[in-house]
């Protein structure tokens, strides 16, 4: 589907993504290489959840949480990846408008789930090293259901009222979407109506999950740096650091990537360089989770480890 007349106010039945607009020898190796980032990403956040299942040890608010972030990860790739590497092999990159429009909803279904989330971890790192005697009545089984529950409410609701405003906007000109998926703001910018209080909400919302978020984890982190400097033992404080520096670096990039993209004005910045951010934002921050939080972590290298005994052994 090309592009529409200029008169028509019809509402389109498909848009077009334009993707990375790579030649394409080099559009194949970018779908060889994101295919691949995507299996990855999937397989290692399934490891995390599974071992956090499987293990006795891993089954505590920490890990209840981070267990949650690796399914919000699966569920975030899996919204925008799979149809970008259909599109990256097909001669017809269209999406409907309805299929546009679930894109984008879940889309920021899962980001605000994630966002959320972070704070809610951050939170949980303030109470077990700020609070340690009382983190088990703090941090208690029902506290933490209630936490990701709130986590997954909010995120299936704030982006309700700038998807209803969608539906009545109409669509002329182009259908052609310069992006890789269906960006709400990409969307708006094809509409022959008068947009500026739907950026306005979008904005607005967008600002205030990821500030409120931001500043939950930044305060949360200042008290626990406070209580670390604190700490007498040189060991003790690189062991209590430890703990919390997988959380640190995820939710830099992510705060980082996120606010660039939907809290600071986009005036002046290039179609390219929104890309290149939105490309940290959906792939490589869910790609890194698995590692970081392995890597970095001992009670999760651990259970690995005894995971792929057990295997050997049966």
């Amino acid at each position: 589907m090309g592009l529409r007349n200029q008169s028509s106010m019809e509402q389109v039945a498909e848009f077009i993504l334009t993707s990375f607009q790579l030649p394409r020898h080099l559009e194949l190796i970018v779908f060889v290489v994101l295919l691949v980032v995507f299996l990855i990403t999937v397989a290692g956040n399934i490891t995390i959840i599974t071992l956090v299942c499987l293990d006795q040890r891993l089954q505590t608010p920490m890990y209840f949480l981070l267990c949650n972030l690796s399914l919000m990860e699966i569920f975030f790739v899996t919204s925008i990846i799979p149809k970008m590497l259909v599109d990256m092999v097909s001669l017809s990159k269209a999406i409907s408008f309805l299929g546009c429009v679930a894109q984008c909803y879940f889309y920021f279904v899962f980001g605000t789930c994630e966002t959320i989330l972070l704070a809610v971890m951050a939170f949980d790192r303030y109470v077990a090293i700020c609070r340690p005697l009382h983190y088990a009545i703090i941090m208690n089984g029902w506290v933490c259901a209630y936490l990701v529950f709130g986590c997954w409410l909010a995120g299936f609701l704030s982006p309700v009222a700038p998807i209803i405003l969608l539906y009545p906007l109409s669509f002329c000109g182009s259908n052609i979407i310069d992006h890789f998926f269906c960006d709400y703001a990409s969307m708006l910018k094809l509409s022959c109506n008068d947009v500026h209080f739907n950026l306005t909400l979008a904005s607005v919302l967008s600002s205030v999950v990821l500030l409120s978020s931001l500043f939950v984890t930044l305060l949360s982190y200042i008290y626990i740096i406070v209580t670390i400097l604190r700490m007498h033992s040189t060991k003790g404080r690189q062991k209590t650091f430890s703990t919390c520096a997988s959380h640190i670096t995820v939710a830099s990039i992510f705060y980082g990537s996120s606010i660039f993209m939907y809290s600071l004005p986009s005036q002046g910045r290039s179609r390219d360089v929104q890309k290149a951010v939105a490309v940290l934002t959906g792939m490589v921050t869910p790609f890194l989770n698995p590692f970081i939080y392995s890597l970095r972590n001992e009670k999760v290298k651990e259970a690995f480890k005894d995971c792929l005994k057990k295997r050997k052994a049966l």
